[in-house]
């Protein structure tokens, strides 16, 4: 699965990353190297390529800051499959929480629907055209022209005038006029669970299907129904495509892409380092958990329903706010599976204003999109959003620090009313935010503590 990190420079790639992410250069400049690295090792001769180990990083900083967002975009331009998973979630059951485990089977789950996605999409053509072939075949059976006939001219006529009718109703079919038509087609009957098996912490991700083993034991049941011709040619479309898709190279595929490029992003990290302030049982619980994300860190080989996966050569790149720990809590043997340590900085006023205005997926864009939907042109000054970012800042310094989540709370609360009423019913078709407004919305709010601790 070549993904863009083929030809994309790790400059390139902070380029990239610059249109979603403000700031961080350091942050953006670290996961770039990373993901160049995992191309350039591709390049290496075989014998050497077994040696080189990915260089997983850590990220610290508070929340809010763009931790996520960097590890999501990296992703999406490398097209690999790429999973979050938080390492509280493995403490949430007194000692044992998650099985870690299962981080290897959501991911190897994930590779293999992105990699029959791709395959689909590789012969959608295809496939339609055969679905095409059957909806005329619906259209016009075989068995309505089975008239016994001894004069071959006479025959001769009658294949005529079936290729002259599927002729036609193949230009019908192609311009559209016959989607409402109803076909009779068989589908799969859906079966429910008549059963719930508990079994033990973990084996849900052991692929023990009993729902796929008895199916395919009794056999594949199937049911006609009656379909317009537009649902039809998607029922069909799926099945041409997973006759014409070798599923087994699929699996093949995916799996390889999983232990060559495969991304975890585990957030939290510092949840489960040990600090001064924790008590021994707490200590002891977290360091277990630790130890068992461990190999899976390190390289080992990972049961899934699949097959084996190896996790030597996956990217691992972990995160933590570290207010009430810091990175050295962690056991020194996962602190050495993290080489490379990023410390993100935190947001100033300037940082929200252009997170407000610079990113193509900026909050300002987002509402202004979403009214525009109703008809109304949503417009907002300069000045008004230097206040929104003067706004946010300021709540952020005075109560917690909550990064760039707290414009989505202020932006929220400071479009309630436009949002909840519908301007177009008293001929509002423009609406112009001010900086007077903004502080006329907010004021009460922000001068007010509680109010903006739980409100804002």
């Amino acid at each position: 699965m070549a993904g863009q990190d083929e030809y994309l420079t790790p400059r390139q790639i902070v380029a990239e990353l610059d249109k979603y992410i403000i700031g961080q250069e350091k942050a953006k400049k670290s996961v770039a190297i990373a993901l160049r690295n995992r191309w350039r090792r591709r390049m290496v001769p075989d014998d050497l390529r077994r040696e080189i180990m990915p260089n997983n990083i850590i990220m610290i900083g508070p929340t809010g800051v763009g931790k996520t967002e960097i590890a999501r975009r990296l992703a999406g331009l490398a097209e690999a499959p790429f999973i979050k998973v938080e390492a509280s979630k493995f403490t949430e059951v007194g000692y044992v929480g998650r099985d870690v485990e299962s981080i290897v089977r959501d991911l190897a789950d994930l590779a293999v629907n992105m990699m029959k996605e791709k395959r689909f999409r590789e012969v959608e053509k295809k496939a339609s055209d055969l679905a095409n072939e059957r909806i005329l075949d619906l259209l016009l059976p075989a068995s309505t022209q089975a008239v016994s006939v001894d004069d071959e001219g006479e025959a001769a006529k009658l294949a005529e005038r079936r290729v002259n009718t599927r002729r036609k109703l193949q230009d019908q079919l192609e311009s559209g006029h016959l989607e409402e038509r109803l076909v009779e087609v068989e589908v799969p009957v859906e079966r429910h669970p008549m059963i719930e098996v508990f079994t033990p912490q973990g084996m849900e991700e052991m692929g023990v299907n009993l729902q796929e083993l008895f199916g395919s034991a009794m056999g594949a049941q199937r049911k006609r129904r009656k379909v317009t011709i537009a649902e039809a040619r998607e029922i069909l479309r799926q099945e041409e495509s997973r006759k014409l898709v070798d599923m087994d190279a699929v699996v093949r595929d995916a799996l390889a892409t999983v232990e060559e490029s495969g991304i975890v992003f585990i957030d939290e990290i510092d949840k489960i380092a040990g600090g001064s302030n924790q008590s021994e049982t707490i200590d002891v619980s977290r360091e277990g958990v630790q130890r068992d994300i461990l190999p899976i860190v390190e390289g080992s080989n990972v049961m899934t329903k699949y097959g084996m996966v190896k996790t030597d050569h996956v990217l691992f790149i972990a995160a933590g706010a570290f207010h009430s720990s810091k990175p050295s809590d962690l056991i020194p043997e996962l602190q050495g599976r993290f080489p490379i340590r990023v410390e993100l900085d935190s947001l100033t006023e300037n940082d929200f204003y252009r997170i407000l205005t610079e990113p193509k997926n900026a909050l300002l864009k987002q509402y202004e999109a979403l009214l525009a939907s109703d008809g109304i042109d949503l417009d907002f000054t300069d000045s008004a959003v230097k206040e929104i970012a003067s706004s946010a800042a300021s709540v952020n310094a005075r109560t917690e620090n909550i990064g760039a989540r707290r414009l989505h709370t202020i932006m929220s609360t400071l479009l309630e009313d436009i949002l909840f009423e519908d301007p177009v019913k008293h001929g509002t078709r423009k609406i112009r935010i001010t900086k007077e407004l903004v502080k006329k919305e907010l004021k009460d709010i922000i001068n007010d503590d509680d109010l903006s601790r739980y409100i804002l």
